[in-house]
């Protein structure tokens, strides 16, 4: 479900169904834009808000995943982190349907959990460095500085936990899933020129997140086995 579309009927039967099985995933989008939220409430007039309309329709858990989220109140946040659901934050597609700002730090300090995703059905690209990218983008220009290291994170381990499959992925810890990528810090002229003056560990990332493309990437590893390899 990916719109509020469709009668209170079928809305409560997938919480129902969420409901009978606690290792679901419910996946869906949230106050996306001002015209979608004013359209949950023509249809939902009862709920408190776009985000109530799940909630009381028993889709609020931790196994929920909340693309956008950007029309969110306190009240919606607190919401979120009562109920362990969590916001994919979707710049890209956000920056191309012109959405709005999602804001990450009043999500963060109300205690709701956000990670990434490319959303591709309005984005731009599947490659989680253009979405690291993206992100940084729409938080400064809502005032904000996204760190490398919180969008690093989002993208691995964050987003790994916030799906409670970091006993399996988004670390290098033992045990994990050898689904790895290794990346060259630059690919280009401006990139290694970029490289050549950070002063520090994190500039350099920085540098690679805003910069690098698939040209950055030297090999792709799937379960331990070696699926891609850049010709010399």
């Amino acid at each position: 479900m990916s719109e509020p579309l469709g009668d209170l009927t079928r809305t409560h039967t997938c919480g129902a169904l969420c409901a009978s099985d606690a290792t679901l995933y419910m996946q869906t989008h949230v106050a996306e834009n001002r015209a979608e939220v004013a359209w949950a409430r023509e249809l939902f007039p009862e709920a408190r808000s776009y985000l109530d309309v799940y909630t009381r329709a028993g889709l609020m858990h931790r196994r929920s995943v909340l693309a956008h989220g950007i029309w969110l109140d306190d009240d919606d946040r607190a919401a979120l982190r009562d109920s362990g659901a969590h916001i994919a934050h979707s710049p890209s597609s956000n920056l191309f349907l012109g959405s709005g700002l999602f804001d990450w730090r009043a999500a963060v300090q109300a205690g709701a959990g956000v990670s990434l995703a490319s959303d591709v059905g309005g984005g731009t690209s599947l490659s989680m460095i253009r979405t690291m990218a993206d992100a940084y983008k729409v938080q400064a220009m809502a005032g904000q500085r996204l760190t490398a290291w919180k969008a690093l994170h989002a993208a691995t381990l964050g987003a790994a936990r916030a799906l409670s499959l970091d006993h399996e992925i988004g670390s290098f810890e033992p045990g994990r899933m050898a689904d790895v990528c290794v990346w060259d810090w630059a690919a280009d002229p401006v990139g290694r020129r970029r490289m050549d003056v950070a002063r520090s560990l994190h500039e350099k990332a920085f540098a690679w997140i805003t910069l690098a493309d698939d040209r950055n990437l030297v090999e792709t590893w799937v379960a331990g086995a070696l699926c891609y390899e850049r010709a010399a």
